[in-house]
């Protein structure tokens, strides 16, 4: 079978998701003939959006954009999900020299787990390298405007959360 059949995983909490995140799964999609947005389910954390309603968004603003890409959610490590689904990478974004520092170490340990865990670091359009999850939603939580931060699918969304 070759690499090429195998998917990339882009995983992340899409808490929302964002210009950003559209950005990272089109270059991503650019690069592998399969896509997987692997949703994180974290028990640790505590989400604005609910899992499905997550998941939602991020159907709808995939098909607004036109980007083929499966959504999936797990729970667990990183490194187990990439190896039951056969994946040929895992696509991060590095936005910063900081998110290199915190990336990597995630990096290093994925392959230690799964030595067949590779990661793609990706970087960001410039129009979209500022924007994160936890920057929208304090906007929204203050009623900033979000509108060119994020799909159309999320707006509404937002705006009724905050």
């Amino acid at each position: 079978m070759p690499h090429t059949s195998r998917p990339a995983i882009v995983p992340g909490t899409f808490d929302p998701i964002t210009n950003g995140h559209l950005d990272l799964i089109a270059r991503a999609r650019r690069m592998f003939d399969r896509v997987i947005v692997a949703v994180l389910v974290n028990r640790a954390k505590a989400p604005w959006f609910a899992t499905d309603v997550r998941v939602a968004m991020i159907v709808e603003a995939l098909a607004d954009a036109n980007i083929e890409a499966e959504v999936e959610t797990f729970d667990g490590l990183l490194a187990d999900y990439v190896a039951q689904r056969n994946a040929v990478a895992v696509v991060r974004a590095l936005r910063s020299e900081g998110e290199l520092a915190a990336e990597l170490p995630v990096a290093l340990m994925n392959r230690h787990l799964n030595p067949s865990c590779e990661t793609i670091f990706v970087v960001p359009d410039q129009a979209t390298m500022h924007v994160s999850s936890r920057l929208v939603r304090e906007i929204a939580a203050f009623g900033g405007r979000v509108d060119d931060l994020v799909p159309a699918a999320v707006r509404a969304r937002l705006q009724s959360r905050s």
